[in-house]
Parts: C-alpha cells; sequence; structure tokens
C-alpha cells in the first residue's frame, strides 16, 4: 500500500498555511506555535530546528518527544472525517493538528483548544 502524500511532504511547507489561516482569523504565529507544542511535545526551539530541517509530516510525528496524552479528548470532523474514526495513527495525529488550527481559526479559546 503507498503512503499517503501527506507523509512525505515536509512540515515546513504546510506551517506557513496553519499561520496564514489563524491569522485571517484575528490569532497568532505564537498561538499556532502553542498548540503545535502542547499536541506533539516539541519545545520552540525543537519546532523551529524541525521546519529548518524541512523534517517530513510523518518523521515530525514519529520524532515528537512526547505526544499529549490529552489528545484523544480531540473529537470532531475534518475534511469529512471524524478524527477520533481514523484508524492509521500516523493520519490521525496529523488530522489532530488540523482539527486545532481548524478550532483556533474559529475562534475558540486556548484553553478549549488545549483541552484544560
Amino acid at each position: 500500500m503507498t503512503k499517503h502524500k501527506i507523509y512525505t511532504m515536509s512540515f515546513a511547507s504546510v506551517y506557513p498555511h496553519y499561520i496564514a489561516k489563524a491569522e485571517k482569523k484575528g490569532r497568532t504565529k505564537t498561538e499556532v506555535d502553542e498548540i503545535i507544542r502542547w499536541l506533539t511535545g516539541y519545545n520552540q526551539n525543537e519546532l523551529e530546528a524541525q521546519l529548518e530541517k524541512k523534517t517530513d509530516f510523518e518523521t515530525f510525528i514519529a520524532e515528537a518527544p512526547q505526544l499529549n496524552p490529552s489528545r484523544t479528548l480531540i473529537k470532531g470532523v475534518i475534511c469529512g472525517v471524524r478524527v477520533e474514526d481514523i484508524e492509521e495513527p500516523t493520519m490521525q495525529e496529523i488530522r489532530y493538528m488540523d482539527k486545532l488550527i481548524d478550532e483556533l481559526a474559529k475562534g475558540k479559546a486556548m484553553e478549549k483548544i488545549l483541552r484544560e
């Protein structure tokens, strides 16, 4: 079975789209970074290093220092699919990130996005 093309795309190529989506709705790059750090366990320097290396999505997820255990509380539909029903683990992690950025762009409070 061939891998989905998102796995081989560099995270750095998608990251500006996350920021643009957030900023278009009055949110900030800082909030996007906070969400990514919360989800993956990267600190800011590690996140920036991954961006600089142009790490692909699959490696970005695989090398995440500590995937947040509360990420399983993320529910809802992204790209027409319920994130909690995605069976492929890497794709589910990518879609969790997409869902959190969506919530940010929709004006949800950071405490709710970060499942606090």
